[in-house]
């Protein structure tokens, strides 16, 4: 029972991409909110072409995000 692989460390590189994956995370939402919500952006897009361009940059971050995950815990 104390053996089993959820209970092993991470190896310093599976710890490094995990890392390196929630730091894109917060990049990519960070990118996304900023298209939506920053009007001085130099971006010539309606407000609706905003709100979408930024949710798909927020949607593709999770989306990455929860697939880092479960690949993360081996599921």
């Amino acid at each position: 029972m104390l053996n089993s692989d959820s209970d092993k460390q991470k190896s310093p590189l599976r710890r490094f991409l995990f890392i390196l994956g929630a730091a894109f995370f917060v990049v990519v939402v960070i990118l996304g909110l900023m298209i939506m919500f920053w009007d001085k952006l130099p971006l010539q897009l309606s407000q609706t072409q905003r709100y979408t361009f930024g949710g798909l940059f927020i949607l593709y971050g999770v989306l990455r995000f929860v697939r880092i995950f479960r690949t993360d815990t081996g599921q």
